[in-house]
């Protein structure tokens, strides 16, 4: 090379993952913004970026980085994370959510993103998360590293919504048992059961059985099976 040239920017390729296209949209728009960056493809579930980067992976051209919501049609936000991690290890995950309890913030790390941002973070917190993770590092929200801080040192305080009889179902339901199963091991109807399940999930404002399972994990509820 010489003296005379220069070194072009590097552009990182961006993947971006949400199930509401207005925010795809406003995401590529500031994307297009920036002189190292680019949005090569979008997804508006899980499955869809999982055949997406398959495609992608073929043509020699997977994306740098992944933006990835935590709430997803078909296949949730942390679940993909691990496939990603799992088939295309050389791309970085960065979760941008409206969710901060430290439970799911560890879930999501534990999947191996390589950042955490909440969907209120100024444009520029965004494009500095996806800068450090294609460099390998990893970058948290302010307020989700206090979060994850205060649910390591009060493992306990994210319990108070859940009666005792709602912790015992979830402790059941993170084990895999189904709403029979739990009803037979807690001497209940399945009806009952489903009831607890419902008022369980609204009260901590997550998805599904899934979440619910992992969520009992990460809270250390989980009882061992007395199956032989």
């Amino acid at each position: 090379m010489t003296s005379g040239e220069s070194t072009a920017p590097v552009s990182i390729r961006v993947f971006v993952v949400d199930d509401h296209a207005v925010v795809r949209r406003g995401i590529r728009a500031f994307f297009e913004l920036l002189d190292d960056m680019e949005v090569v493809g979008e997804a508006a579930d899980g499955q869809a970026c999982m055949k997406r980067l398959a495609a992608m992976a073929t043509d020699g051209a997977l994306p740098d980085v992944v933006l990835m919501d935590l709430i997803l049609p078909t296949v949730d936000g942390i679940t993909t994370t691990t496939e990603i991690k799992k088939k295309f290890p050389a791309v970085a995950v960065v979760v941008l959510t409206s969710f901060r309890e430290g439970s799911r913030v560890r879930a999501a790390l534990a999947a191996g993103a390589s950042g955490y941002l909440l969907k209120d973070a100024e444009a520029d917190e965004v494009a500095a998360a996806v800068r450090a993770a294609y460099r390998g590092e990893i970058q948290l929200d302010a307020a989700v590293t206090r979060a994850l801080t205060d649910s390591l040192l009060h493992p306990d305080a994210g319990l108070g919504p859940l009666t005792a009889r709602e912790r015992e179902v979830i402790a059941l339901l993170g084990t895999g048992k189904s709403n029979r199963e739990i009803g037979e091991a807690l001497t209940i109807s399945e009806r009952t059961a489903r009831t607890h399940v419902s008022n369980m999930l609204a009260k901590l404002g997550l998805e599904s059985r899934t979440q619910a399972a992992l969520w009992a994990v990460d809270h250390g509820l989980v009882v061992p099976s007395n199956d032989r």
